[in-house]
């Protein structure tokens, strides 16, 4: 269980430095790299909490959360490119 909490240390201070990142970026495609990295980095907390906890609905939410991450990630993407 040890493992599971440094383990979701490090990932709850890698989220604080990418939400540095996310509000003093000098450009707009940074910031939506570090958000992007944060939803990433939060999927990887989810799972940990699913695994310290035994519960596999957590997982389920998840995968949820991190597929539409990934589209959302990808709409912020086409809207900077000005494919709208």
């Amino acid at each position: 269980m040890s493992t599971f909490v440094f383990a979701f240390l490090i990932l709850s201070v890698s989220v604080f430095s990418m939400s540095v990142r996310l509000v003093m970026g000098p450009t707009v495609p940074d910031r939506v790299v570090a958000l992007d990295t944060m939803n990433t980095f939060v999927v990887a907390m989810m799972i940990i909490l699913g695994a310290v906890y035994d519960s596999i609905v957590m997982v389920d939410i998840a995968i949820v959360y991190a597929a539409l991450s990934f589209v959302g990630t990808l709409f912020i993407a086409r809207y900077i490119e000005g494919g709208f």
